[in-house]
């Protein structure tokens, strides 16, 4: 069985629930037509049966009693049911409705056969009662609802004939709207389709209109933009990675096939010393990269526990032992909120990068701060790592927080590192929900890289 589309899908609910909403609305109205003509009918019979009670109530009732039209019958009876006046073409000898149907105390409205009344068609009488209590009298007239029954058969005929052709109507009139309303999706996944046909980067055509398919198109986009950035980078990635592994392999096949082909003039020590070098910044780089990966995938784990600044300082110092690395510890203790390991990372990584290029002294300091300019509204704590080294330029302190990317005076492969540093320190910060800066170190030539941290109460780190 066919499955229909998008259109006719969309089509098929719009007949049905048309062709629904049009058939209750002719049942009311053919119901709201009758009713109306009904009760116009029993007003005219009212007002007449009122004015000939009016004559009853005098004793001035003419025979025949006058009536307006040739479809209404009025007869005036007594408490016997005998007929006392009628009109002229009403009956003078039976009346139209049995006395015992009657309520002498109110109005009534009664149905009867049309061949007891003389016309045709359902015969509607109503009953008003008239004299006295000591000779009391009732006025009965009836009136045709012929008329009544053929405007409503008119109306629905005409419902019946007109409903099917404006549905018929309104269906190709909403085809053709439904099919320009997604033209624009049938122009997105053409669209998407000769993306996914070709390599590459493309876009999805944009419609004019500022309506949802144009919001649709415009986040699209984005998306494959995201997309393409990601994979521009991935392939970076890949390739810098696949370089960088490349380089100690290279060494240590070079130091093994010298080694082999001069065993007897080896110094196996000197030997043994440089693949021993070469294994442990391959085991760095791949660590980094695993790191990397982890970052990239894992959610943010903000919040994992209380983490005292100053200690963590001293800590990190101490794995130096003599200079340059000295500390200026806080006026008292600072807490902040992360994972240890993942900021003794942070700091390490900064301490090593001042130490490579530090001439003389790498100066670690923390304090708190009431700055609200950081990732997030808030109270921050502000962790420095200031060196006396050259620095790096303005121009490029955004781009050593880039993978694999490292400056010309740190391109030596066995002193520079492979670039990963800065851009782990970077993802750490970011999920410790901090941020970091580079800035000129004050009143000396060297570089400050700033750490904005979360700040957590005293009493609340103490618990």
């Amino acid at each position: 069985m066919p499955v229909l589309g998008l259109r006719g899908r969309l089509m098929a609910i719009g007949v049905v629930g048309l062709t629904i909403g049009l058939a209750l609305g002719g049942v009311v109205l053919l119901g709201a037509l009758s009713f109306v003509l009904q009760r116009t009918v029993d007003t005219e019979a009212f007002r007449t049966a009122d004015a000939v009670a009016l004559l009853a109530a005098e004793d001035a009732l003419p025979d025949p009693l006058p009536v307006a039209g040739g479809q209404v019958r009025v007869q005036v009876i007594d408490g016997q049911g005998r007929i006392l006046a009628a009109s002229i073409d009403a009956d003078r000898l039976v009346p139209m409705v049995r006395p015992e149907r009657l309520n002498r105390d109110g109005r009534q409205r009664l149905e009867v056969p049309a061949e007891r009344v003389g016309l045709v068609g359902p015969v509607r009488v109503v009953a008003v009662p008239a004299g006295t209590a000591a000779d009391p009298l009732t006025v009965l007239v009836a009136r045709s609802m012929a008329d009544v029954r053929h405007s409503t058969h008119v109306v629905r005929t005409i419902l019946l004939v007109a409903f099917p052709l404006l549905v018929a109507v309104l269906a190709a009139v909403a085809w053709r709207v439904v099919g320009a309303t997604l033209r624009p999706v049938e122009a997105l996944r053409r669209g998407a389709e000769e993306i996914t046909g070709r390599a590459g980067a493309g876009r999805l055509p944009v419609p004019a209109s500022a309506d949802e398919i144009h919001r649709l198109a415009v986040t699209l986009n984005g998306m494959l933009g995201r997309l393409e950035s990601a994979r521009v980078r991935q392939r970076a990635f890949v390739s810098d990675a696949a370089h960088e592994l490349r380089s100690p392999l290279t060494n240590i096949r070079t130091e093994l096939e010298v080694a082999q082909r001069l065993a007897d003039r080896t110094d196996w020590t000197a030997v043994t010393a440089n693949l021993l070098a070469d294994t442990d910044r391959l085991s760095r780089l791949v660590d980094d990269l695993l790191l990397l990966a982890r970052l990239d995938e894992a959610p943010p784990a903000r919040g994992t526990g209380p983490v005292e600044l100053g200690a963590l300082l001293t800590e990190v110092a101490a794995r130096y032992p003599s200079p340059p690395v000295r500390v200026t510890p806080p006026v008292g203790p600072l807490w902040t909120v992360g994972t240890v390991e993942e900021l003794r990372r942070v700091l390490a990584n900064l301490v090593d990068n001042a130490v490579r290029h530090a001439q003389g002294d790498v100066v670690l300091a923390a304090e708190a701060t009431s700055t609200t300019t950081g990732p997030g509204v808030g109270a921050y704590h502000l962790v420095t790592v200031t060196d006396d080294g050259p620095g790096i330029a303005t121009a490029d302190r955004e781009r050593v927080f880039d993978r694999f990317t490292r400056l010309d005076d740190g391109r030596a492969r066995d002193d520079g590192g492979a670039g990963l540093g800065l851009a782990i320190v970077r993802e750490l910060v970011r999920r410790a929900g901090g941020s970091i800066t580079l800035t000129d170190a004050p009143e000396q030539r060297g570089l400050r890289v700033c750490l904005l941290l979360p700040a957590l109460p005293a009493e609340d780190g103490q618990r």
